[in-house]
């Protein structure tokens, strides 16, 4: 997909990192996956391009995941929205994508809060692509269930959106001078997999290794899954701020960092619905 318009770039939000995608306004074809058009990668952010891919965990819930699906529905109905604004569609995207710059000291005092305020939770639900979008909502699917039954339906609403205000602007204090709009709904979703590393460490999580032209499902303790995933997000994050400017885009990954531990910190916080030992279903 194809942002037309005076912006070149736009910054997404994917906790899969397969969206590291830099989108140019003209040209033959867009870029593949994980590549920013004409930023120069390293071995270390061409590795991230290789992440293991979680398809289902074995929790035994005892409620429906409704707000899970809710978001998930929220999500795919904002996109398709977004594919019928045709060439309106990158003014939505500068509107409503979170631009750091916009919130320096200056620009708060003489933007309106629908610049400002608002962009920080709309921008959770637009995303750059289908890759963009099904990458995350298989990962709120994967995750989100388990935690939506542990926390109950409203606390776990709550945490999603707090996770994703704190991966706002965590992205805003790194990259404050910024003028790319940052989408994507993986700031909220880092934050339910910083819940889910607290709350369920040893669940196992049945994923997918992609390996050359080779495919193969392994079960992985979600400390470890998620642990990795943590790390090289950091990597890349530390990486980044050496070569980052205001012009480029790519993956936000110091949102993820954010949204993440804010999860993590909120799960230590919120009472369980149900008390006991997690159980899991023999597969």
């Amino acid at each position: 997909m194809r942002f037309a318009g005076s912006y070149d770039t736009f910054q997404t939000l994917g906790v899969g990192g397969l969206d590291d995608t830099r989108i140019p306004r003209l040209g033959p074809r867009a870029p593949s996956p994980c590549i920013s058009s004409g930023q120069k990668r390293s071995r270390t952010v061409k590795c991230l391009c290789m992440v293991p891919i979680p398809l289902t965990d074995h929790i035994r819930r005892r409620s429906f995941w409704a707000f899970t699906l809710l978001l998930i529905v929220t999500n795919v109905w904002a996109f398709i929205i977004e594919l019928s604004l045709g060439p309106h569609l990158n003014r939505v995207i500068l509107m409503y994508g979170l631009i750091p710059a916009r919130f320096s000291r200056h620009s708060l005092s003489t933007l309106p809060a629908r610049l400002t305020v608002i962009p920080i939770f709309v921008s959770m639900f637009l995303h750059g692509g289908w890759l963009h979008l099904l990458g995350n909502m298989l990962f709120l699917f994967v995750f989100g269930r388990s935690i939506e039954d542990r926390v109950g339906h409203f606390p776990f609403l709550l945490l999603y959106l707090i996770s994703g205000v704190a991966a706002a602007l965590v992205q805003i204090v790194v990259s404050p001078g910024s003028r790319v709009p940052t989408i994507g709904a993986s700031g909220a979703i880092a934050g339910v997999l910083g819940a889910y590393f607290i709350c369920y460490p040893g669940a196992r999580i049945t994923t997918l290794i992609p390996l050359f032209i080779f495919f193969f499902t392994v079960q992985v303790p979600a400390i470890l899954l998620l642990g990795y995933w943590f790390l090289i997000q950091s990597i890349a994050g530390f990486q980044m701020l050496s070569i980052q400017t205001a012009a480029s885009g790519g993956v936000a990954w110091w949102a993820h960092i954010g949204g993440f531990a804010c999860g993590a910190l909120l799960a230590l916080i919120m009472p369980p619905q149900y008390h006991g030992p997690a159980v899991e279903r023999v597969s």
